[in-house]
């Protein structure tokens, strides 16, 4: 498993629900995980490793400060309630490796998805957490946060990592 740059077409495609959560979807989950950790990032979603299964994977614990672990794992997500108020950051993203920008998103958000055990949860996020369920399920709806801005900078950012690509520091 290792993760897609763009342009790949891969990362503009939409993924499909996941009937279960089998054996096969958990080993995706902590092999997502894994692949995530050694970046290092903050979340990772199917599309960026070649997979067209709705299934995202975050850990905002700070690892440089050596908090433990706090990985979630996400099947089929949905936002089911965003807020008026509205937050902008500074995103980055592991397919568009040294490029960042400020996005602009819903500063909190409500988030019904099934876990690695099968069950149904719901998240309530604001903060950093807001910001990256919600990029890495626009990574599932095919939408990268570059989208968000002007063409002339979304362009820009994707040569840049093509050149990177070939110079093959990546």
């Amino acid at each position: 498993m290792k993760i897609i740059y763009v342009p790949d077409p891969v990362l503009k495609e939409v993924a499909q629900p996941v009937g279960s959560i089998d054996d096969s979807i958990r080993q995706q989950m902590k092999d997502m995980l894994q692949v995530m950790y050694d970046a290092p990032g903050i979340g990772l979603a199917a599309n960026q490793v070649g997979l067209l299964n709705r299934v995202l994977v975050m850990d905002l614990s700070n690892r440089k400060e050596k908090e433990d672990p706090a990985p979630i794992c996400m099947a089929n997500p949905e936002i089911v309630w965003e807020s008026e108020e509205i937050s902008v950051l500074e995103e980055g993203c592991l397919s568009i490796p040294g490029q960042h920008g400020d996005v602009q998103r819903p500063a909190h958000v409500k988030v019904e998805y099934i876990d690695e055990n099968g069950q149904k949860q719901l998240l309530e996020a604001s903060g950093l957490l807001s910001h990256c369920v919600q990029h890495e399920i626009d990574h599932l709806n095919g939408v990268l946060f570059i989208d968000y801005m002007s063409k002339l900078k979304r362009n820009i950012m994707v040569r840049k990592v093509q050149k990177l690509v070939k110079q093959q520091e990546l």
